[in-house]
Order: structure tokens, then C-alpha cells, then sequence
């Protein structure tokens, strides 16, 4: 299994270099704060299931003065099966609406068969599967928002040959709980993400403690690499 791997939000991917954004400069302190550093390394050491392949990517500018970012994907053999994107934002004053100092930030998509697209309560079985997550793992988070969506595809003219496709994807967002010298267990934050993207890639638990995750029924055939 690979550690987690991803950049901050100046782009070096260093946790020593200095935050060059106008937000860190407006609010008149560019070194990354100790808390941030904590939770950052916390995402770096964790260690995740081989199926996942987790990436840097360069962060948001604008949502937060600090920021760091790791996009994933789900891989059988050569094809991918779901792929996500995780923002870990952080603002030292605090955000009202965040109720905290950190807030994380999700996008997970996957690929359905054109019956569970149309299904009714997959919207709210897969608000499900998020809170699921972090619940089976312990985790405590406030001020959870999101959408799920469905979206179908068809193809013409040139492209009528490509049989229709219908996709979920999952935006959310939530407040972890900061422990002790206000950092949150990111790392744990990390592996109920993982669960979820898992669990939309249709792949069995990862072990007993997982059991009762249930899995996407009729998903569509993995797309290639």
C-alpha cells in the first residue's frame, strides 16, 4: 500500500516553503500554521487500500488561505472505476459557516447502468454511503453539505455508435472535529474517503469492519485508462 501523497496550495508540495497567496498575505502571516503542517503530514502518512492510486493536484486558490489537495482513483488491472478529488482547506481565524478552522471538501464520480441511475432513492442512499463512512470509522464532523447528481449521456451522429452512459457524483463537504492542539484527524478522514470511493467503485469491504458497507448495485463495466 502507497502513503498519500499531494501538494499545498503554493504548488511546491513542500511543507516548509511559505504560502505566497493574497489570502495569506492579507491576513499578514505567510508561513503555513503548525495545525495545517500537523494535518497535512497526517494525510501524507496514511495508508490506503493498493486499489486506490492517489495523486497530488494542485489545490483551490480562493476558498481558503490554505489548502492542500489529493485526487484518486479506483484501479482494476488497467481500468478505472471511479475517480475523486479531496481538499483539505484551512483558515486560522476561523469560518462561520465552517463552524471550525478546517473543512473538508469532496468530488467523487463513477460510472451506473442506466436502471440504478433512474432508481429514486439513490440520491439519498448515497448520502448515505458518506455519512456511513465516516461513521463507521468513529469520526465526529459537523455542518455536512452536499449534492448528488445523476447525469445521462447520449451519443449521435458521429458518436451514435457509443452506447448511452449515466454517471453519479457526489459533492460534499464537512467540518472535522479538531482534537488535540486543534488538529483533526485527517488521516482518518482520509480512509472513510477512500471507503466511500471504494464503496461507488463497487469493490468489497476492505475488512471486517467494513461488513456492513453495502456496495453500488448495476454498475456500469470499468472505463480504460
Amino acid at each position: 500500500m502507497a502513503a498519500a501523497q499531494g501538494r499545498l496550495s503554493d504548488g511546491t508540495g513542500g511543507m516548509d516553503d511559505e504560502k505566497d497567496t493574497g489570502e495569506g498575505d492579507r491576513q499578514g502571516n505567510s508561513a503555513v500554521p503548525l495545525p495545517f503542517r500537523a494535518a497535512v503530514d497526517a494525510l501524507r502518512a496514511a495508508r490506503l487500500r493498493p486499489q486506490i492510486e492517489v495523486e497530488p493536484t494542485p489545490p483551490p486558490q480562493r476558498l481558503a488561505p490554505f489548502a492542500y489537495a489529493l485526487e484518486a482513483t479506483v484501479v482494476d488491472g488497467d481500468q478505472d472505476l471511479a475517480d475523486g478529488r479531496l481538499v483539505l482547506l484551512h483558515d486560522p481565524a476561523g469560518h462561520d459557516a465552517w463552524r471550525g478552522t478546517f473543512r473538508l471538501v469532496t468530488l467523487i464520480r463513477a460510472e451506473l447502468e442506466a436502471e440504478m441511475a433512474v432508481d429514486p432513492l439513490l440520491p439519498e442512499v448515497c448520502w448515505s454511503w458518506l455519512t456511513g463512512a465516516l461513521q463507521a470509522r468513529g469520526l465526529t464532523y459537523g455542518e455536512p453539505s452536499g449534492t448528488v447528481t445523476r447525469a445521462s449521456s447520449h451519443y449521435f451522429g458521429g458518436l451514435a455508435e457509443r452506447p448511452a452512459a449515466s454517471q453519479i457524483e457526489i459533492r460534499a463537504s464537512w467540518t472535522p472535529r479538531e482534537g488535540l492542539g486543534g488538529v483533526p484527524d485527517t488521516g482518518a478522514h482520509l480512509a472513510s474517503w477512500c471507503d466511500l470511493l471504494a464503496q461507488v467503485a463497487g469493490l468489497p469491504p476492505a475488512g471486517p469492519g467494513d461488513a456492513s458497507v453495502v456496495t453500488l448495485p448495476q454498475r456500469r463495466g470499468p472505463q480504460s485508462r
